[in-house]
């Protein structure tokens, strides 16, 4: 489903546009915690109508804008060629970011209407279909008694201005089943979640870039102890808030890469992490590696998918400082999770 956020009056009344859910878009208004009112749906039709009989306030502009600004953008898309097209190659032009922070993306937990935590994300196509890859911790985990409903994506939707975004929900369980693709070897289970992505039901617009098979390392390439990597994420949900951008950390690779650290699919970074990084791509530089991908949009080679800061049960807090260690899955599982 699609849930792009109108308007929020300083009160904290909202209004939410959602398509997918139903047969007919609606307008959803959730009124402020403190009056204790109850959510209410209004199509879309009936909601402009109400708008032009009475006081027109900005949540009626807004909608306006929208469905214009969705109209404009599917126009354009059928006078493009379609190798270009928005939704099938994910970018139209090459915006002002490079593409790197175009494909990790802003992810928040929710349980119904109640927002649960922050975590990070990243997209990942194979052939004509596009996946949304996070941990697998953000999407459900007993020990912390985390069970959310849904997750929400944020989405830049104007290729020209990356201060306009939109959130997209993908729902996590449909008729009592889970919905996301997990995988589980001789380690235990892989701390990672994939949700394939429907492209029809994407917002209007939405800009994007996304790793492909073609970005993961083959068993010919090797990472030297030391190499140096990128960890691209939302620590703390910490972001450039104008743009709607993560930001990157600076690690280097701390384990015999290729080697299953203490058995399981995974190895060890060296980098300051926190809360929020979950689900971040971790990437090296596909030109250092003579990689295939170096000369593409997207010059990076997914080496991992971040999961959680290493931590010893007997440190003494008092005494000795954090590890400053990462695990960090490795990617080639995103081709046993995405296969048909």
């Amino acid at each position: 489903m699609v849930t792009i956020e109108l308007y929020c009056s300083p009160n904290g009344d909202k209004w939410l546009f959602c398509d997918g859910a139903s047969k007919t878009a609606i307008v959803r208004h959730v009124p402020n915690a403190a009056s204790g009112g109850a959510v209410t749906d209004v199509a879309i039709e009936a909601f402009l109508a109400a708008g032009k009989a009475g006081p027109k306030g900005p949540q009626y502009d807004a909608l306006e804008e929208l469905l214009t600004r969705g109209k404009a953008s599917q126009t354009e898309c059928d006078t493009v060629p379609s190798s270009a097209t928005a939704h099938t190659a994910g970018i139209v032009h090459k915006p002002a970011a490079e593409a790197l922070l175009l494909s990790a993306a802003r992810v928040r937990t929710f349980l119904q209407l109640r927002h649960m935590t922050n975590a990070s994300g990243f997209f990942f196509k194979r052939n004509d279909r596009l996946f949304f890859v996070t941990s697998r911790h953000v999407v459900i985990d007993s020990p912390s008694r985390h069970f959310p409903d849904r997750i929400e994506v944020e989405l830049h939707i104007d290729r020209d201005n990356l201060g306009a975004s939109a959130w997209f929900s993908l729902p996590l369980y449909s008729g009592g089943r889970s919905l996301w693709r997990q995988a589980s070897d001789d380690g235990g289970d892989v701390d990672v979640a994939v949700l394939e992505v429907w492209k029809d039901r994407l917002p209007p617009g939405a800009v994007f870039d996304a790793f492909g098979p073609e970005h993961l390392p083959t068993p010919g390439h090797t990472m030297p102890i030391g190499a140096s990597v990128l960890i691209v994420g939302f620590p703390l949900g910490f972001h450039d808030s104008l743009h709607h951008l993560p930001i990157v950390r600076l690690g280097a690779i701390a384990s015999a890469f290729g080697l299953r650290f203490e058995g399981k699919g995974c190895f060890i970074t060296d980098a300051r992490t926190h809360r929020g990084t979950s689900g971040a791509p971790v990437v090296t530089s596909a030109a250092s590696m003579h990689a295939d991908a170096a000369t593409s949009s997207l010059p990076w080679m997914l080496l991992g998918i971040h999961s959680s800061t290493v931590d010893m049960g007997a440190r003494d807090r008092d005494l000795d400082e954090s590890l400053g260690l990462n695990h960090a899955w490795y990617a080639d599982v995103l081709l046993t999770l995405t296969a048909n």
